[in-house]
């Protein structure tokens, strides 16, 4: 059998310091751990917990503004709502009650101006 010559040699021969092992412990974490929130797609919990209530936000939204137009006399209260200042309509959606969530009679806060914003981009 042929014998190791030159760097083989070399590589198996080196055996690391343990401070040497640790530092390069460490740095792999510390890649792996950037790697993860840059590239990867990781979050933080309180990030993760704004984007579950954005998502919350634009669901419940979303069922305000189906709920506004299977709704009786919706083209007259549409037209209501384009009539009505920009601080008014979030109100008139929650007086109305289309902003509640659904299975539940309390309205979410932002829902109502963010269904008031829906309904008149759609037209």
């Amino acid at each position: 059998m042929a014998r190791n010559s030159g760097w083989q040699r070399q590589v198996s021969d080196y055996r690391p310091a343990k401070s040497t092992l640790f530092w390069s412990c460490a740095a792999c974490v510390v890649a792996t751990i950037v790697v993860g929130f840059v590239w990867g797609g990781w979050v933080t919990g309180g990030t993760a917990n704004k984007m579950a209530a954005d998502g919350r936000m634009e669901l419940a939204a979303q069922f305000c503004a189906a709920n506004f137009a299977a709704g009786t006399g919706a083209t007259g209260q549409l037209a209501t709502l384009k009539a009505a200042n920009a601080w008014e309509r979030g109100d008139l959606i929650s007086k109305g009650g289309w902003d509640a969530a659904p299975g539940s009679k309390a309205p979410m806060n932002g829902v109502a101006e963010l269904c008031a914003k829906r309904l008149l981009a759609g037209t």
